[in-house]
Order: C-alpha cells, then sequence, then structure tokens
C-alpha cells in the first residue's frame, strides 16, 4: 500500500458499491462523474488492487472491493461513532466531573442539584468528594476535583470564588430544652447551658468562637467533637447545646433529635460559594453540572 486511504474516498467507494453506478454516486456525492472515477482511480493505486470491474453499463465489484466493502463500513461506523461520542462531550452530554463539597452541603444541596443535572444529562458520570475546608482546597491545587462548594479560600491569588449564600449560625438543642429558649434566642444561653463544640481547628469551631468573640460571650467549650454527628449526639443526650451553621442540620440527625434557635443580633454567618482553580478551564459537562447547582442552591434560598 502507497499510503493510507482517505476516508472521503473510502465512503465514496462504499456509496458506489452500493449504488453500482458511478453516476448515480456523483450525484449524491454532488461531484462530477469524472472526479469520481479520478477518486476511484487514485484509491485503486494506493491500495494496489482494482477494485471494480465496470463497462458502459454495468458495475461490478472485484474479489478485492468485495473484501474491502466490511472493513470500509467497520472503518466508518466507528469513526462516526467516535465523533458522536466527542460531539456530545464537547456540549457537555458526556465525561466525567469531580465535585469537592462540605459535608453540610454534600448532604442535601449536592444532591438535588446532581438529581436535576441527570434528568438531561444521563451519560455523565459524577463522582462527589467530600472534604473540609482545607482538604478542598489541597484537592484544587492537586487538580483532583473539578471545582468545590465551600467556605472562601484564605489565599484568593490562586483560585476563583463564586459567593452563594450566607449560612447563618444557630443554637441547637434538645427538643425538650427548646420550649424555654426564645426565638431568636439571647446570647446569654450559652452563660446558661454548657457548650458542646466542634474540635478547635475545625472551620466550624473558628466561625463559634468568632461569634462568641463578637457577642462578647465568655463559654469554654465541655465537649468537643471532630464529627457534628456525634456532636448531636452529645446534644441528644442533654449534655448541652452547640452553635452552628445552619446547614450542618441535616448531619446532626444520626445523633438524636434536635431542635434549634436563630440567635439575635450580632448574628454570625459564613458565605458557602462555588471555588476553582484559577485559569483552568472546566470541561463542558462540569461547566454545566456547575450552571445546575447554582441554580440549584439560589432556587432553594429564594
Amino acid at each position: 500500500m502507497a499510503r493510507t486511504p482517505s476516508l472521503t474516498s473510502l465512503r465514496l467507494f462504499l456509496q458506489v458499491a452500493g449504488s453500482r453506478s458511478f453516476s448515480e454516486t456523483a450525484r449524491a456525492a454532488n461531484l462530477s462523474q469524472p472526479a469520481l472515477s479520478r477518486t476511484i482511480k487514485l484509491l485503486e493505486e494506493e491500495l494496489g488492487v482494482r477494485l471494480f470491474d465496470r463497462n458502459s453499463r454495468n458495475v461490478h465489484l472485484t474479489a478485492a472491493g468485495a473484501a474491502l466493502v466490511p472493513i470500509v463500513e467497520r472503518l466508518t461506523s466507528d469513526f462516526d461513532l467516535a465523533f458522536r461520542e466527542l460531539t456530545q462531550t464537547f456540549q457537555g452530554q458526556r465525561g466525567r466531573v469531580v465535585v469537592g463539597a462540605l459535608p453540610s452541603v454534600a448532604i442535601k444541596l449536592l444532591p438535588k442539584a446532581i438529581a436535576a443535572f441527570r434528568e438531561t444529562h444521563p451519560q455523565v458520570e459524577i463522582i462527589v468528594r467530600e472534604n473540609p475546608t482545607g482538604g478542598l482546597y489541597q484537592s484544587l491545587q492537586d487538580r483532583l476535583i473539578d471545582f468545590a462548594v465551600s467556605t472562601p479560600p484564605t489565599a484568593t491569588d490562586d483560585f476563583a470564588f463564586e459567593p452563594l449564600f450566607e449560612d447563618e449560625c444557630i443554637l441547637v438543642c434538645r427538643p425538650e430544652d427548646a420550649a424555654a429558649i426564645p426565638d431568636p434566642a439571647p446570647w446569654t444561653v450559652f452563660r446558661e447551658l454548657p457548650f458542646i463544640g466542634m474540635e478547635p481547628r475545625s472551620s466550624v469551631r473558628m466561625l463559634t468562637d468568632a461569634a462568641f468573640a463578637k457577642a462578647d460571650i465568655a463559654t469554654p467549650a465541655r465537649y468537643e467533637c471532630a464529627q457534628v454527628a456525634t456532636l448531636g449526639g452529645l446534644i441528644s443526650a442533654g449534655l448541652g447545646v452547640s452553635l452552628l451553621p445552619r446547614s450542618t442540620l441535616p448531619l446532626l440527625a444520626g445523633g438524636g433529635e434536635v431542635a434549634w434557635r436563630a440567635m439575635r443580633p450580632p448574628r454570625v454567618s459564613r458565605t458557602i460559594g462555588v471555588s476553582r482553580l484559577q485559569r483552568r478551564s472546566l470541561a463542558p459537562a462540569a461547566e454545566a453540572l456547575l450552571a445546575t447547582l447554582v441554580s440549584t442552591i439560589n432556587h432553594a434560598q429564594s
């Protein structure tokens, strides 16, 4: 074989083989008959075999031509399928998206967004990575996730952050204790009842410590937990109350039934938004999921 034939010439060969007519194929392909004949002749020269026997009335495949037909059918079918899939990838209908999220977001808001996205993008593979804030930004740096739903980054040079909503801090207590606590609750409640906090290095604990400082309340934690669900268990057991972002409420359910109260001013919240690596282009499927997520969260907050 002198050189690899072009896909165009192979498609024209297949058309002639199917119609058994050069003139009909030329009309269908919007070519002159001499141009089609030259293309087939060049293909025969490239392959080093004769593909058609023809006279003024009939066109017949040679043995070599007949052997070539199933090969070209397979080649063109595989080529067309590959480019259909590639087009779907470019349009965001196929691909793989890895989303990072705070556990409090991953348990409720993110599943709603994924469910809505799956209705229009059923062939996109979605992977969710739950992590605290620090782990999410490290994963973004390492390109292990496409984007993250988190609190703002401490360093803004490497990341782009789009705020979505304010996650207000609330008082969480046992249902039987809630009746005695006004709504909204005064900050003095934390002087009267034991405080159960997250571990000191967690972003939630830093947020609640800042809230107490703002409210001029000194309340050392009687118990400290690494997991929000554990904290919920301690609350439901009557061991104290806590101050937590509202989005963490679904995480408390595993520890038992709890109730909550909004806080009087000064109110404290954390900003939740979407973070992505600067100067990194997202794949179309990731862009599409991100748009669905933003729309879902905006709708939930409205």
